[in-house]
């Protein structure tokens, strides 16, 4: 580690000693269960991160909501900063896992690899936000305000966080998004969007045996509507129309009155969504088995995180400080969704998956690499040093 400052050496031998209360805290979030939709157990793992700040003597705004996770703003100040727009350090704490999920197979360190509910996705990240907001609030040297943003229901599109996330952003000099690092190492430089739809067919119910010519299948236009969205993937522009869920039809011995698909579109670039959008919706409106009618509806969306010039020199920030720390590190592009499409949209410079490296998310399997915990609240905080006099990144 040649060419480290005092202040920067202080902020990374302090972010070394606090490894032990590190993993304290994402044992405590690992093991309170917080799917997207319990408000209470989303709540409860904000309480975690609430006392963990205050115990640092961090500020924290709370922003509440009737239905999902608060929002919780934690801040550093900088007084004197010569660049008045916030620093931000963004990570949500719901988690894909039902209630129960962490009773049942905790928070365990084996080697290595931890393990648990969320351990990677993204509550290693969460930590690791938290841990770096610690450090300057204990060694200061940061450049600007810092703000960690912790939202709690981005599995499910961020209903209610995104206009918090585009506010905060709007403001933001640079933001970084902590979200699990691949498990190459790379952090991840550009995202997919995504729109999650739900497709109803409506048909007349009829009995299959007496009277089935009387009836109108909403299952059988639900299945020819599927075969036509299925040919609107397009490998060489990145874009993918997959229908996950479908249900529908009353019992065997019924013509089905009724049925629903659910789409997930993924693109590249926002005018392929415009192309694919239009194309889904005149699938769903036009109908070929006759007396069914098809109704669309959009029940989550992200946004793409593509590179810009700003956010290819806050790469060249981050991996500068990377290298002081003998660490190689490459952007990625990655077909799945996250908040950092919201922020880069309002013009921030965004870099995502600077958490810890880990793997598996959403699966019982999912890991975090514990050597990768502490190196990475380095590189983080290297970066947040590094964007003093660099002006604009």
């Amino acid at each position: 580690m040649l060419k480290i400052t005092n202040a920067e050496r202080a902020v990374l031998e302090w972010l070394e000693m606090e490894k032990p209360e590190m993993l304290r805290l994402l044992e405590a979030l690992v093991n309170t269960d917080s799917s997207s939709y319990d408000k209470q157990g989303v709540d409860a793992a904000g309480e975690v991160l609430k006392k963990y700040f205050e115990r640092h003597k961090i500020s924290v705004r709370v922003i509440s909501h009737p239905i999902y996770g608060e929002a919780i703003s934690a801040v550093v100040e900088k007084p004197k900063a010569s660049d008045p727009r916030p620093i931000v350090l963004m990570g949500h704490r719901d988690t894909v896992f039902s209630k129960g999920e962490s009773a049942k197979r905790p928070f365990r360190i084996e080697g290595n690899f931890a393990y648990g509910p969320g351990v990677a996705d993204m509550k290693a990240g969460l930590v690791m936000n938290a841990s770096v907001m610690a450090a300057f609030r204990a060694h200061g040297g940061h450049p600007a305000q810092l703000v960690a943003l912790v939202t709690g229901d981005e599995e499910i599109a961020s209903p209610s966080s995104r206009p918090i996330i585009e506010e905060t952003a709007r403001a933001a000099c640079a933001v970084f998004n902590a979200e699990p690092g691949r498990p190459t190492g790379n952090i991840v430089t550009g995202r997919k969007g995504g729109v999650f739809m739900i497709l109803e067919v409506f048909g007349k119910a009829a009995h299959s045996g007496v009277s089935f010519y009387d009836g109108c299948s909403a299952i059988e236009e639900l299945a020819l509507k599927i075969t036509k969205l299925s040919k609107l993937t397009d490998v060489k522009t990145g874009t993918t129309v997959n229908v996950g869920l479908v249900r529908g039809g009353q019992t065997v011995n019924t013509v089905a009155p009724y049925a629903a698909g659910e789409i997930d579109l993924r693109y590249v670039k926002p005018s392929d969504r415009e192309t694919v959008l239009k194309e889904i919706v005149s699938i769903a409106s036009q109908c070929s088995v006759p007396g069914t009618s098809g109704v669309l509806k959009i029940k989550g969306e992200f946004l793409p995180l593509n590179p810009t010039l700003a956010s290819r020199r806050l790469l060249e920030i981050y991996q500068a400080a990377a290298a002081k720390l003998d660490l190689k590190i490459e952007g990625e592009f990655t077909g799945g969704c996250a908040d950092s499409g919201f922020a880069a949209a309002q013009g921030a410079p965004t870099l995502c998956g600077l958490g810890p490296v880990g793997g598996k998310a959403h699966s019982p399997e999912e890991y975090m690499k514990v050597d990768s915990l502490v190196p990475r609240a380095q590189v983080l905080a290297l970066s947040i040093l590094r964007l003093a006099g660099h002006g604009n990144p």
